[in-house]
């Protein structure tokens, strides 16, 4: 790569850092701040960075990719050694893996608006990873004024409601479950877990925990994640639901790690559908995948808001009908009513 592209690279990436630093692991995890704010001010980490693919540059793979080699480094510094010490190595594996981050309490902010659908569900979910976020029929959940469901075992995912929420009394009941990935992970390949453990940001109290007992539960029905990309596999595997039950095509966090053609057609193709499309993502993903969009209708609270730490999604239904603002690992859920 010529010096000036590098030099550009190198700036980009840093700017990337800083903002995960600030708005995403800021309030979440203490550590991941420190190592994000470390790594953009770090010529020689920015350099090693700079000679991936901007897409295996994210601070998310890294910091993953640096726990998978070596485990949890305490300080800047002996992050710092392993990346220059094992920049090889550690390339491979970021060139191999993807960020697939697999939080089953999404589920909790997906599960109003899933109860609002003609039960059964037929679940398709995109970007499914290992499959976890398919089975909202199989989780307990705490939303503090009330408790839903939950089978032995099963996690308990805590929820804060930012307001009136319209809870469910019960659980959903799904009929079918499928999901796609351009690389699906397995509940039953103790490498595929270690690398979903490996995801998960220190300081984050029970997420460890909780991603264990889901894993736990998906293997006891391991779900079908059909390999490859959202675009090409969609109407082949939406086709297999059964008839009579709501089909609801849905993911979180996705349509980030594609273009914005891509996500355009995808949101062209999914609208296609005969299906209940659900997304949560960041406004300005879903400004960039549905023209027109508006993150926040009329009649929602105004200014929304987010408690800090994290990402602030927003929760829409087949693309036009914003519902909700959540947070991007589950932990809160704001109604737009």
């Amino acid at each position: 790569m010529p010096a000036s592209m590098s030099g550009q690279a190198e700036q980009q990436t840093a700017e990337e850092y800083r903002e995960f630093s600030v708005h995403e692991a800021g309030g979440r995890s203490p550590l991941y701040v420190q190592l994000g704010q470390g790594v953009a001010d770090d010529p020689e980490v920015l350099g090693f960075l700079a000679g991936l693919p901007p897409a295996k540059r994210q601070p998310q793979l890294l910091l993953a990719a640096v726990r998978y080699l070596a485990g949890v480094q305490a300080s800047y510094a002996g992050f710092r050694a392993i990346v220059l010490d094992n920049q090889a190595g550690l390339a491979a594996i970021m060139l191999a893996r993807r960020v697939q981050t697999n939080e089953p309490a999404r589920c909790a902010t997906l599960l109003p608006a899933l109860a609002m659908l003609p039960q059964p569900l037929a679940l398709l979910e995109v970007g499914a990873s290992a499959g976890l976020c398919l089975q909202p029929d199989r989780y307990g959940y705490d939303y503090g004024t009330r408790r839903i469901g939950g089978q032995p075992g099963a996690p308990l995912l805590s929820c804060r409601c930012l307001g009136p929420v319209p809870l469910p009394d019960q659980p959903v009941e799904v009929a079918w479950r499928a999901g796609i990935d351009v690389n699906p992970l397995d509940v039953t390949d103790p490498d595929d877990v270690r690398w979903l453990s490996c995801l998960v940001w220190p300081g984050e109290g029970d997420r460890a925990a909780r991603l264990a007992a889901a894993i736990e539960v998906a293997r006891r029905d391991p779900p079908r994640v059909v390999r490859g990309d959202l675009l090409d596999r969609l109407a082949s595997t939406a086709a297999g639901a059964p008839p009579g039950a709501t089909l609801v095509v849905f993911h979180s966090s996705v349509l980030a790690y594609v273009s914005p053609a891509e996500r355009q057609a995808f949101a062209r193709a999914v609208i296609g559908l005969d299906a209940v499309w659900l997304a949560q993502e960041s406004p300005a993903v879903m400004s960039n995948s549905v023209p027109g969009f508006v993150p926040a209708p009329p009649t929602s609270p105004a200014p929304f808001t987010a408690p800090p730490g994290g990402m602030a999604y927003v929760l829409t239904r087949n693309g036009r009908d914003a519902l909700a603002y959540a947070d991007g690992h589950g932990s809160w859920l704001s109604w737009l009513g």
